[in-house]
């Protein structure tokens, strides 16, 4: 987005070619750099813009362009490969942005103090302002509760799936309970948690959902007994927060973001430890009391997050800038 502070004369909006993004994969990203490099920086001076915002940490680097950027994790320099392209990214490229920013929004307190220790930012330059969700579509559809905890997200090493997996295997008392998987499968990782559950014996109880459509996502999460998100690392962790909307309990890692977004109405664990996951499986399985205070206290606590509130905040730092 290009703010100016005088009119624009024959304003155009200049679209982004389609094949600039992940669906293109590597060839996608390395063409957005060098469009962003070689491109943006010209939009900018043709339209005498005051400033550029950059809703992801990137911006042309040797334009002279005035730019505020936002961060949403660091987890590739974090759990990434020593020699990935990604990490190689974050590494070299993202660091000069942030140091050449005027200033950088991080969508959580976790992410404004990663960026400040991996770069040495200061904390002056860095705002966080926590994200939202879509309130008419996240909300609590009143469905009957169905035996099925649920996991929401891609299946990365730091998802931590495979502690998830050996956790719900050693629940007790519930052998018609079943854990779902909903996420788009990855041939990285999704291959090694299937033979996990085959190992474990659990072909039967554990359900790889794969993608789910974003109209189906609200009745998913209303119906189930809770949604377990033991992310080993999260720059904010939006599933959680719309299982809250939906009034849905919450079992979550007491790591990075996440005790940001859920406060006191999740039950919060040591994502490292499979026997903490499998105590908070079974005190929420075993107590329809326990999972009526946490639906209580989940829909509370998602009154606190609006986009409104987030593009107020967004809107009066890049007033700052102009």
């Amino acid at each position: 987005t290009l703010f100016t502070s005088h009119p624009i004369p024959n304003y155009n909006c200049h679209k982004i070619a389609e094949n600039l993004n992940s669906d293109y994969g590597a060839k996608g990203h390395l063409r957005r750099l060098i469009w962003t490099q070689f491109r943006l920086g010209n939009i900018h001076h043709q339209l005498h813009s005051d400033l550029l915002f950059s809703p992801i940490p990137e911006a042309p680097l040797f334009s002279r362009s005035r730019y505020v950027v936002t961060v949403h994790d660091l987890i590739p320099l974090r759990f990434g490969k020593p020699f990935s392209r990604l990490t190689t990214y974050f590494r070299y490229y993202i660091p000069q942005v942030l140091h050449q920013a005027e200033h950088i929004i991080c969508n959580s307190e976790s992410t404004k103090q990663e960026v400040m220790s991996y770069f040495g930012i200061n904390s002056q330059k860095i705002t966080s302002t926590l994200l939202a969700y879509d309130r008419d579509h996240f909300r609590n559809l009143n469905l009957p509760e169905e035996n099925y905890f649920l996991y929401i997200g891609r299946h990365d090493r730091h998802k931590n799936l495979h502690r998830l997996i050996e956790a719900f295997s050693t629940l007790s008392h519930h052998q018609n309970c079943k854990l779902y998987l909903a996420g788009p499968a990855d041939d990285r990782y999704t291959p090694d948690l299937k033979v996990l559950v085959n190992e474990l014996g659990m072909e039967q109880r554990v359900k790889f959902l794969d993608y789910i459509p974003y109209a189906d996502l609200p009745a998913l999460i209303n119906q189930a007994i809770a949604l377990v998100f033991p992310s080993l690392w999260e720059g904010f962790g939006l599933p959680a927060l719309e299982a809250m909307a939906c009034g849905t309990p919450v079992i979550s890692s007491n790591l990075s973001a996440l005790p940001e977004v859920t406060g006191d109405a999740a039950l919060l664990i040591d994502p490292y430890d499979v026997k903490a996951i499998t105590d908070a499986m079974q005190a929420v399985a075993d107590s329809s009391q326990l999972r009526t205070k946490m639906r209580a206290a989940g829909l509370e606590r998602a009154k606190l997050f609006s986009w409104d509130r987030t593009g107020k905040a967004t809107a009066e730092i890049l007033t700052r800038y102009i």
